[in-house]
Order: C-alpha cells, then structure tokens, then sequence
C-alpha cells in the first residue's frame, strides 16, 4: 500500500502528524510492513502556519499511484481551493482507493469533486464554506464516506488516523497502535 501525506504552505502541523504518527506505525510496527508513504508538494518549499518547514520527497508528481491520499487542513487551505495548478495536481488522485482530509483540507478534496454528492465534515469554522463542495455537513468527529473519509478539526487527526489504521488493518491494530501511543480514548 502506498500513501500520498499531501502538504502545503500554512497547512496545520498536528493536522498532518497525528494520522501520520498513527499511519506510518503499521510499518514501524510490522503490521503492514509493505506499506510506504510519501510527502507530496505541489511546490518545493513548504512551512506550516507557524513556519515549521516541511521537506516533501515528491513535488509536483501525480498522484496516481497512491492507494491513499491524506490532505491535511489550515490557512493555506483558502487560497489553495482557488488555486487552479494545485486542485488539478490533487485530481490526479481521482484513482486512489481512498481520500482523506482532517479539518479544512476537505475543502482541497471538495474543490477537486471528490466529495460530490457526498456527507463530509471539517473543522466547525468552515461548515458554511464546506457546504457547496458536497450532499451533506455533518457535525461529527469523522465521516466515512467509503472512497472519501473526512475528519473535523485539528485534534480529531489522531482520531482519524487511528480509524484508518481499523479500516486498513483490524480493529486489534488499531488498538496495539493506540496503546503503543498512550493514547486512551476510544475513537
């Protein structure tokens, strides 16, 4: 399996790092030891809001061999659903098997129609701007689509990857992984 971590200019760090701490343990853990990820960039320099920098391994390759990809959200995410180089470089994700955003990198998946006549949910601050991209915003934690999984807001992407580690490889994976990460609460 393999997982496109897509990051951008002021995207949110733990929106990113939580589903990938969790993610990236099904190697680490030998649970799935084939799995590989990349960091994918549409351009080359990379800092979060906060100016943490970021270097990605792939920029501006498509997307298509990717059986996952991961969009985190923040800042950056408002001008990026405008951006017409960027939302056309995300839709050569269309193939993926699975598309995942935290907080507001669903509006980047609802801006490139993968969340088409779908229910999603993003950080509450962005219901109303969500809400054109897909069916349905829904107030919760996480919303599994099938093809499509959204989570909500920043802390929810320790939730979220947790979930994806169930989907990915059982329920007793994910709960090896969340004790492994001392984390206690049932997602």
């Amino acid at each position: 399996m393999k997982v496109a971590f897509i990051i951008f200019n002021q995207m949110t760090a733990l929106d990113l790092i939580g589903a990938y701490d969790a993610i990236t343990r099904l190697k680490s853990m030998n649970i799935l030891p084939d799995l590989e990820w990349d960091m994918c960039s549409y351009t080359q320099d990379i800092a979060d809001d906060k100016g943490l920098a970021f270097i990605p391994t792939k920029v501006g390759m498509p997307l298509a061999a990717y059986d996952l990809i991961y969009v985190p959200g923040g800042f950056g995410t408002r001008t990026l659903q405008y951006d017409s180089g960027f939302i056309e470089w995300l839709r050569t994700s269309q193939s993926a098997k699975l598309k995942v955003s935290v907080c507001t990198g669903a509006l980047l998946l609802g801006a490139a129609g993968f969340l088409f006549d779908k229910c999603a949910t993003t950080h509450p601050n962005a219901f109303e701007e969500l809400a054109p991209y897909c069916k349905t915003v829904h107030d919760s934690r996480i919303v599994d689509e099938g093809d499509v999984v959204t989570g909500r807001g920043v802390s929810s992407s320790i939730d979220l990857g947790l979930f994806l580690v169930e989907r990915l490889a059982g329920k007793d994976a994910r709960i090896k992984i969340a004790k492994q990460m001392d984390y206690p609460y049932h997602c």
